[in-house]
């Protein structure tokens, strides 16, 4: 599973611990099975616990609950996100300078020829 997947899925169980994998298949965009392998990966890891209940249509649930480590890495994930994209604005800010164009205020602040 790759980091952006990883990241992903710790949010979304942190922000809804009861999202059924069928829904968290269709917020990532992954197929059921994708999901039940990613959920097994992150439950290995310890990241994530699966509490089981019976919920009111008699049927047997789940919640997913983030670990105290499940939290660290989710942290750790979400500021190597930021570092990342930081480094992407700086640069596409640089390159947009370059091309003479104030990024702030989206105005060309010098003329540069086509040529």
């Amino acid at each position: 599973m790759n980091l952006e997947t990883r990241h992903r899925i710790l949010k979304l169980v942190h922000e809804n611990p009861s999202m059924t994998q069928r829904e968290l298949s269709k917020h990532l965009g992954l197929s059921l099975g994708q999901v039940n392998y990613c959920m097994k990966a992150v439950v290995d890891k310890g990241w994530i616990k699966v509490r089981n209940f019976k919920n009111s249509q008699n049927k047997l649930a789940y919640t997913y609950l983030l670990t105290p480590s499940g939290i660290e890495e989710k942290i750790r994930i979400t500021l190597e996100f930021y570092k990342r994209k930081k480094e992407e604005y700086e640069e596409l800010k640089r390159e947009v300078e370059e091309m003479g164009v104030d990024p702030e205020h989206e105005k060309v602040v010098k003329k540069t020829s086509a040529y």
